[in-house]
């Protein structure tokens, strides 16, 4: 039995939807890319732990969330696309100061929720394009703060099908990384901030969003910061690196460098993923060779090219 019929097998035994051959186009902000082989969204804990327990060990996987810092090649995905449903977007309060969350809940709604009941520490999440689950791979921050600095455990499953606590002492953080196992699917996470008043922390938040609308581009198809900052190398953000190296301006076919902020890349509409990806490429070599500084990206390019 070939692995196609195995999964339309699985399929019939559970509530949540597995597609053969699925654009990735919707999954990504850019817009772009070619399809998964098998795209699989379960509604339920055990649902992933049956499939992962059958497949995990014969499929590469690929976890997407909110798809605000990936590129998808046009070649597509050689495997499988897992999105977690809707029953991993629960939020709660377990005391005061602290927040267990689902995977899949949107940073604003987490940084909003937080104020609503006067916990503060998690204002920067109302600024950041994506999930928890992503901001805890990526180690999501802004403004001085990142995701680390709440973080008290995460629940997640290994491609075994094995779900496993982790805390936070155990996490080795860095900017915009951790040692976390690259085959890890998060699952939920357990949060802690400070009691505050709401009006403090709407403040803050309200200046965050003011201060972002000001620098950075809106209702266009990015995927936000495209390079990361360089650290102990130069006090010059990516940003600055590229206006240094002339790409501020840089066009590759249907992508482009965005005149409001030099770090975000832009899909005009008609862009392919091999235009972002060149237009990528062409600005780390111009940028090596203006200033010394070899750029390191932010968001994440995954699949096939053609």
């Amino acid at each position: 039995m070939n692995i196609l019929k195995k999964v339309e097998d699985f399929s019939k035994s559970i509530s949540g939807k597995i597609f053969a051959n699925y654009s990735l186009k919707k999954s990504s902000w850019f817009g772009l890319g070619g399809s998964a082989d098998i795209f699989f969204k379960p509604n339920t804990l055990n649902e992933l732990v049956l499939f992962l327990k059958q497949f995990g060990h014969i499929l590469p996987f690929k976890v997407i969330g909110a798809g605000s810092n990936i590129l998808i090649r046009d070649g597509g995905f050689k495997g499988t696309i897992i999105k977690l449903g809707k029953n991993f977007s629960h939020i709660s309060k377990l005391n005061d100061t602290t927040i267990v969350s689902g995977s899949i809940v949107v940073d604003k709604k987490l940084s909003e929720f937080a104020m609503n009941n006067s916990i503060s520490g998690f204002e920067f999440l109302s600024c950041i394009p994506g999930t928890i689950g992503g901001a805890i791979r990526m180690n999501s921050g802004c403004y001085g703060y990142d995701i680390s600095k709440s973080l008290v455990s995460i629940q997640a499953i290994d491609m075994k099908g094995v779900v496993k606590l982790i805390n936070a002492d155990q996490i080795n953080y860095k900017y915009r990384g951790s040692d976390l196992p690259k085959d890890l699917i998060f699952l939920s996470a357990t949060l802690k901030g400070k009691k505050v008043e709401t009006k403090i922390i709407k403040k803050k938040i309200d200046n965050f969003v003011l201060k972002k609308k000001q620098s950075q581009p809106s209702q266009i198809k990015t995927c936000g910061s495209t390079f990361r900052n360089p650290i102990n190398k130069t006090k010059k953000k990516s940003w600055q690196l590229i206006k240094e190296a002339g790409c501020e301006k840089m066009i590759v076919g249907g992508a482009y460098i965005s005149e409001k902020h030099a770090n975000f890349f832009v899909n005009d509409g008609s862009a392919t993923s091999n235009d972002v990806e060149d237009l990528i490429n062409i600005v780390k070599e111009k940028v090596l060779a203006a200033t010394g500084i070899k750029l390191d990206l932010e968001l994440e390019v995954i699949g096939n090219q053609i």
